[in-house]
């Protein structure tokens, strides 16, 4: 694989996260993230042994999710832990978990600091996502961005920076509060990801 082919694949991984962190999972999107494609793409990814039970976890619950009661069932643990806002949840957002604020708030320094990428980058957010724009699929998404456009040190920095800093922390609160276990799995899957990826870009 040509350094282009596997930027190209690890672009494809944050994008997928960001997708999953960012919206339920619609019967539209179910039929993508299980079709013929999609599977050949999870099945690539399991191919890593510290990767493979959350991925398969993942695909297990897509493949079975045949109604929608168990659609409704997910798209309100996926509300419940991300949308809700309370001490039952796992708010997305690095700006709670990096201030030191004693009650820190939404909109704060690191939305700015994802404003400025953005900015910078010549991207915005869509205007159907009305979340801050340090919101962890935000995050995801220009990660994937800079897999394509950025150099090993710029790609490192932000991941470090932006998105370890405080990953680890989110994880442990989705897998405390998570009633179900696709976003316990997603999110660790996330976590695994971004230190291999942080890893191999050392290195």
């Amino acid at each position: 694989m040509t350094d282009k082919e596997l930027n190209q694949a690890r672009s494809l991984v944050y994008q997928l996260l960001s997708s999953l962190f960012a919206w339920e999972v619609s019967e539209q999107r179910q039929r993508e993230l299980t079709s013929d494609d999609a599977m050949a793409f999870w099945h690539s990814l399991a191919q890593d042994e510290a990767l493979a039970p959350q991925v398969q976890i993942l695909q297990s619950t897509l493949m079975h999710m045949i109604n929608e009661r168990q659609r409704l069932e997910l798209a309100a643990d996926f509300c419940g832990l991300f949308l809700v806002g309370d001490k039952q949840s796992a708010s997305p957002y690095a700006s709670l978990y990096l201030s030191d604020e004693e009650m820190p708030t939404l909109f704060g320094e690191q939305h700015h600091v994802m404003c400025d990428f953005l900015r910078q980058s010549g991207l915005q957010l869509q205007s159907d996502f009305k979340e801050p724009a340090d919101h962890l699929a935000v995050m995801l998404a220009f990660m994937g961005q800079l897999c394509l456009h950025a150099d090993r040190g710029s790609q490192l920095s932000f991941l470090e920076t932006c998105i370890d800093s405080w990953l680890g922390r989110f994880v442990d609160k989705v897998d405390t509060c998570d009633p179900g276990q696709f976003y316990r799995a997603l999110a660790k899957l996330t976590l695994l990801w971004v230190r291999d990826d942080i890893s191999a870009l050392a290195n």
